[in-house]
């Protein structure tokens, strides 16, 4: 009976969670679409786009130049040609990482684009076809033609449509001849309460799940341990599995701690079961760490005098460095995916940057799911107000969102040829191949003290990075390659004055911000103290399935938590629902309670951390809080899945089967399927 059980819920599972698709507005350069001031002369777009007035320009030519002789054909392909503008170009020219040389035309049997464009234009001459089958062994080039009809390179609309035609699914958009626009009532409803179990009494800054996928996590500390843990299953009552004695490595002696200094990150490398290689971010003081020397981010660059750095700090300039370090697993376990201890000596440094001042310098790393790149999230190096510009200016690091290469390492001849901060390469599109102006490490800038981002786990392209506010917002950002985020210009999508500038400043409209999707205002958390958001993880677990798709944040001190929800899905438009949380009666750990609520006393909440199956935790001051089943705190989901853990009480609404049509014929076929192998 139990096997039964097991199956029904997986059934159940299978009709909750429907694969999501990956559609974020996104231009075919992976730049940020953006809305056009003025409207474009040739290609008939408006609202958010991805071409300037330039580019449009160029669109133009090139139709042009192609002298269709057809009316018919001549107005399918300058569609096509303007899907390069749509919002979602990225995925309509885009198969894997190549991109295509028209978009991805709508090809089915009730509405069939392709199909209409092989009809206008198989006859049709053209010169210099975008149509040229480059990739296909099957069609027949003539020799140096460039004047040509499909029918010349293609030898029927069958296989016409099979090269260039595609239909909407979970990965995919198709072009229809018309701008993109998404179904307005495919939306998320905000979950109607968070519930959490108590796992663990300790203080981490950092969780990163094995990357051998087993049910073991990384957890630091802000002052240098890192612990392997092992995770509990969920509903088994039982707490976090970690020996506080015994840590993977302890790099304490290296890493300089106080309030806003310490082990800020860590990320292992996406081979690291072959490689053994893991990566620690963190801080030292080069009055006490002989290796602790680098180059101060206030420079000649940047129009920054260090000598000038005293009147503003009280701190001596760049005294205190923010690192990345390469260490080992290599030769602690008969493999690294079974070591439990790691080698506490340096491997390389990857980044060594001198800090002007004494806070706002973020410090988490990440490794790209798609690109295998490392990220490095760097705040503006603090003082109030970022006085000497560092986030708006390309020149600086300071400010922004670094992508870099650790798997090329150049020489050091080159390293100082090209002027970087240490040992790694410059990934060939980063921004700064087509803007000369950007420091080529650069991914994005124009940010504060990004704290905590995270890849959406089955939509890789939504990278979302919160950002810490100063004095009014807090934000969160959809972060795309080259985006400049406006900070000092603009606190979220306030306009920001400085209250001194020794380092000039930036017109409001020199500047094309990309604005938050989501966030929140100081004023409206009723809080007179201070207030700093903690970004988190779009909810991609089982466990929850009212909360699946949401995307979760908290602020650090205030003791508020958001869920974020698309609307519609996949648009990049976020709905944010402050959202009630609590504590299970059955938590393994009692957690301690607000007086006179019900809500747990987290005190800070440091940050979120995932597991491998998407499990999300909240690191919070006083332990490890586990997202569980809403029923255990007695939040109303009518998704939730009946539990077959003989330690938990099951619940009533079980499957609910009667609320899925069709779903009373798939159990009981899949009861008469058992029968055989039970």
């Amino acid at each position: 009976m139990d096997k039964v059980l097991i199956f029904i819920q997986f059934s159940c599972l299978v009709l909750l969670f429907p694969f999501q698709s990956s559609s974020l507005p996104l231009c075919s350069d992976l730049r940020a679409p953006r809305i056009q001031k003025g409207h474009l002369t040739f290609c008939p777009y408006n609202g958010k786009m991805c071409c300037s007035s330039s580019q449009d320009q160029q669109l133009q030519k090139r139709f042009q130049a192609m002298n269709i002789s057809d009316s018919n054909c001549a107005s399918a392909v300058k569609s096509i040609l303007c899907a390069t503008c749509d919002q979602f170009s990225a995925k309509l020219f885009t198969i894997d990482t190549e991109l295509r040389p028209v978009p991805i035309l709508c090809n089915s049997t009730s509405n069939s684009f392709c199909s209409n464009v092989w009809k206008s234009c198989q006859n049709a001459l053209i010169s210099n076809s975008p149509f040229a089958p480059a990739l296909q062994s099957k069609a027949i080039v003539p020799r140096n033609a460039t004047l040509s009809k499909l029918t010349d390179l293609w030898q029927s609309e069958s296989e016409f449509c099979n090269a260039f035609g595609g239909v909407n699914d979970e990965n995919t958009l198709c072009f229809n001849g018309e701008q993109i626009s998404l179904n307005k009532t495919n939306t998320i409803p905000p979950p109607k309460g968070i519930c959490l179990e108590k796992i663990d009494n300790g203080s981490y800054l950092n969780m990163v799940p094995h990357p051998d996928g087993s049910n073991r996590v990384f957890l630091s500390n802000q002052a240098g341990k890192i612990w392997l843990a092992k995770i509990p299953d969920q509903d088994s009552g039982e707490v976090l599995n970690l020996d506080e004695l015994n840590p993977f490595v302890d790099l304490t002696e290296q890493v300089h701690l106080d309030s806003t200094f310490g082990m800020m990150g860590m990320a292992f490398h996406p081979d690291f079961e072959k490689n053994g290689r893991f990566f620690a971010s963190f801080n030292c003081d080069k009055e006490k760490s002989p290796g602790c020397l680098g180059r101060c981010a206030c420079n000649s660059d940047v129009d920054c005098d260090p000598s000038e750095l005293g009147s503003l700090d009280s701190e001596e300039h760049c005294k205190y460095h923010t690192v990345v370090v390469e260490y080992s697993a290599n030769g602690t376990g008969s493999s690294p995916s079974m070591a439990e201890k790691a080698r506490t000596e340096e491997v390389r440094r990857i980044f060594t940057m001198g800090l002007p001042f004494t806070a706002d310098h973020g410090g988490q790393i990440l490794f790209g799911p798609e690109d295998g790149y490392m990220y490095i999230m760097m705040g503006d190096g603090g003082s109030k107000g970022d006085p000497y510009n560092f986030a708006q200016n390309k020149k600086s690091l300071l400010g922004k969102i670094m992508r870099i290469d650790v798997d090329n390492i150049p020489s050091e001849e080159e390293i100082v040829k090209l002027g970087l901060w240490g040992n790694y390469s410059i990934p060939p599109n980063n921004p700064s191949s087509e803007d000369k102006q950007m420091e080529p490490e650069i991914w994005a800038y124009g940010l504060r003290n990004p704290w905590r981002c995270s890849f959406d786990s089955e939509r890789p392209s939504y990278f979302l990075c919160a950002d810490i506010g100063q004095d009014q917002y807090e934000e969160v950002n959809i972060i795309y390659k080259g985006g400049n985020y406006g900070w000092r210009v603009y606190e979220g999508p306030l306009p920001f004055k400085p209250q001194i500038t020794p380092g000039g400043n930036t017109s409001l409209n020199s500047i094309d911000p990309i604005f938050p999707v989501a966030g929140y205002s100081h004023a409206s958390i009723n809080k007179l103290g201070s207030a700093a958001i903690a970004g988190g993880y779009f909810y991609r677990a089982q466990t929850d399935p009212c909360t699946f798709g949401s995307y979760l944040y908290a602020d650090l001190y205030a003791g508020y938590m958001w869920s974020a929800s698309e609307t519609p899905e996949n648009s990049g438009n976020f709905t944010t629902s402050n959202t009630p949380f609590s504590c299970a009666m059955d938590s393994p750990i009692k957690c301690d309670m607000v007086p006179n609520s019900n809500i747990p006393a987290l005190q800070l909440v440091f940050s979120f951390g995932e597991d491998n199956k998407k499990d999300i935790y909240i690191l919070a001051q006083n332990g490890v809080y586990r997202v569980v089943r809403p029923s255990r705190c007695n939040y109303a989901c009518s998704k939730e899945v009946a539990s077959v853990n003989p330690h938990m009480p099951a619940l009533s609404q079980g499957c609910l089967v009667n609320s899925y049509p069709g779903l009373v014929l798939l159990v009981s076929a899949v009861l008469l399927s058992l029968k055989f192998f039970l």
